[in-house]
């Protein structure tokens, strides 16, 4: 050993690092640390003067009231992450809960301007239960309304939309039951009830695929058939073709067809939409689309022009919204009417995937 000790990696790493910085100061050099503190940034990196570095901060309204949303956002969001877990423990009869689970509770303000109408902040609430049970292949849905009951231009333009605007729809409880009909279709069935005086049996089955036909186009499918014991048969088909752009543009063209039963009738919409994330915080969806309907005859019933911009306002739960919307209805002649939404929403959950 000629009297030498033999150092473990990481000492000499330390080591190696400690001479590093040393020979960097000697050659004149600035050293790393000088180079990474406060004073070594340059001024238009801050918002405040060079005298103001060491301040302690000072208490106001906002600020307190700012750190108790970032506090509830935390608190409320183990919450509904541990009531889907309690649920998914219960219904399986499982000590642990499954991952994956996407229960989640939307709550926000929103405000619409229209012509001739000035805007009010209206609240909206929304809540989905998503309980991926350790029984393979089974799910509990409960959600604060169904899809299928609200009439597809109101389904389609529900971004635009305050609560004062929406159809008044009940919370849904369904057992989902999964299956792999290929490698590229998946299909679902539910069995549940609208949770409502007297309660309103339904069943449902979905089926969802994705084919890629090149390296730059997909073809996407969503197949439904439904019953509601209250409001009959229906299905839906919605068909959509998507394609790469350049500069991070995506291209999505959608054909949408709905039958409902107690107008026998289906009702239709076209919508051609571009959309685009510009940098982590902001995305941008231009929409053109038109609706119709096959009573009396095969018509259209009104055209519709909107960008959505939405941006992440903090973290992944704060976010806010930009919409203005022309819309053109066969019931005012065609004539233009504008609108403007103002939105912002806060997303509570433990595990989010989809929002």
């Amino acid at each position: 050993m000629n009297g030498s000790t033999t150092l473990p990696g990481w000492k000499k790493a330390l080591v190696g690092a400690g001479l590093a910085l040393t020979v960097t100061s000697t050659l004149g050099q600035p050293a790393v640390q000088d180079l990474l503190s406060v004073e070594a940034l340059p001024p238009e990196f801050y918002t405040f003067t060079p005298d103001e570095y060491w301040l302690e901060p000072q208490d106001s309204y906002w600020m307190s009231f700012s750190n108790w949303v970032l506090g509830q956002q935390q608190v409320q969001s183990e919450r509904v992450q541990s009531l889907g877990e309690w649920a998914d423990r219960t219904l399986s009869g499982s000590l642990r809960a499954a991952p994956n689970n996407e229960s989640y509770l939307r709550l926000g303000f929103a405000a619409e301007t229209r012509t001739s109408r000035l805007a009010s902040f209206k609240p909206e609430a929304r809540f989905r239960l998503d309980v991926p049970t350790a029984q393979e292949r089974m799910r509990v849905i409960v959600e604060s309304e169904s899809e299928e009951l609200i009439p597809l231009d109101e389904r389609r333009r529900d971004r635009q939309l305050t609560s004062d605007d929406r159809s008044d729809t009940s919370a849904t409880g369904a057992f989902r039951f999964l299956s792999d009909l290929t490698d590229t279709i998946n299909l679902s069935n539910d069995l549940g009830v609208r949770l409502r005086t007297p309660p309103d049996a339904f069943w449902r089955a979905t089926a969802k695929g994705r084919w890629d036909l090149d390296e730059n186009w997909r073809l996407l499918l969503d197949q439904r058939f439904y019953y509601f014991h209250r409001d009959g048969w229906g299905e839906s088909t919605w068909l959509g073709v998507s394609l790469g752009l350049p500069r991070g543009w995506t291209f999505l063209s959608a054909s949408e067809a709905v039958w409902v039963h107690k107008d026998r009738q289906f009702e239709l919409f076209q919508t051609v939409n571009f959309f685009k994330r510009i940098g982590n915080r902001n995305e941008v969806n231009p929409r053109l689309g038109v609706f119709g309907r096959s009573k009396p005859n095969w018509q259209a019933t009104s055209f519709i022009a909107d960008v959505t911009w939405r941006r992440r306002l903090h973290s992944d739960w704060l976010y806010g919204e930009v919409i203005p919307a022309l819309e053109f209805p066969r019931d005012e002649s065609f004539k233009d009417r504008f609108s403007l939404l103002l939105r912002v929403e806060m997303f509570f959950s433990g595990e989010l995937r989809n929002r």
